[in-house]
């Protein structure tokens, strides 16, 4: 924790399923008393990606949407903009949980506490309050893989689209509860 500066980190360990052991060291924010619990909830950033692929799958599993079909069959509120490679070849969810859907975005800085933040829609199309580029395919569908945060963020959308309902309550039914982390939010 000290070579990385890092002010306060939870364990947990896993054996058989199960959790073994779960610890809290440190503090939460660095300069306060407010210890690291088990129960402390972090920034999962990423790490939430492998999480919205299990959700997406359910989805794909039971028959709301299939992984090769073009996703803006499906997308309703936004589509993503036709250009030169996605008439070749359609953005799939597929495409897009192997981060091969040719979509732009790498990551995202995030928001400062107090900062306006922007609505789904003004993330994908780089619109103020966003503070990145829009999400558009710039690479033929499939052709090669790219990380893409941007892809995941239409992969949001789908999803909401799909099932009419917020992103945080769908991940929570689809996924958290089933796997039983009950502290755990979208």
């Amino acid at each position: 924790m000290k070579h990385y500066s890092v002010p306060g980190v939870s364990v947990a360990v896993i054996d058989g399923g199960e959790i073994a052991w779960a610890r809290g060291y440190g503090v939460a924010e660095a300069g306060t008393s407010n210890p690291v619990t088990p129960e402390t909830l972090f920034q999962a950033a990423s790490i939430s990606k492998p999480v919205a692929a299990m959700a997406a799958l359910h989805m794909s599993r039971y028959g709301h949407f299939g992984l090769d079909d073009d996703v803006n069959q499906k997308l309703k509120s936004w589509q993503v903009p036709e250009n030169e490679f996605t008439r070749r070849k359609p953005v799939t969810l597929r495409a897009i949980l192997s981060h091969s859907a040719g979509l732009t975005v790498h990551g995202f800085a995030g928001y400062a506490a107090g900062e306006q933040v922007p609505t789904l829609l003004q993330v994908l199309d780089g619109v103020k309050p966003a503070n990145s580029a829009p999400v558009r395919a710039d690479q033929e569908p499939g052709s090669k893989w790219r990380y893409s945060g941007g892809g995941y963020t239409v992969l949001q959308q789908l999803m909401i689209d799909s099932f009419g309902k917020p992103f945080p309550d769908l991940m929570s039914i689809i996924a958290l509860r089933q796997a039983g982390m009950a502290s755990s939010t979208y």
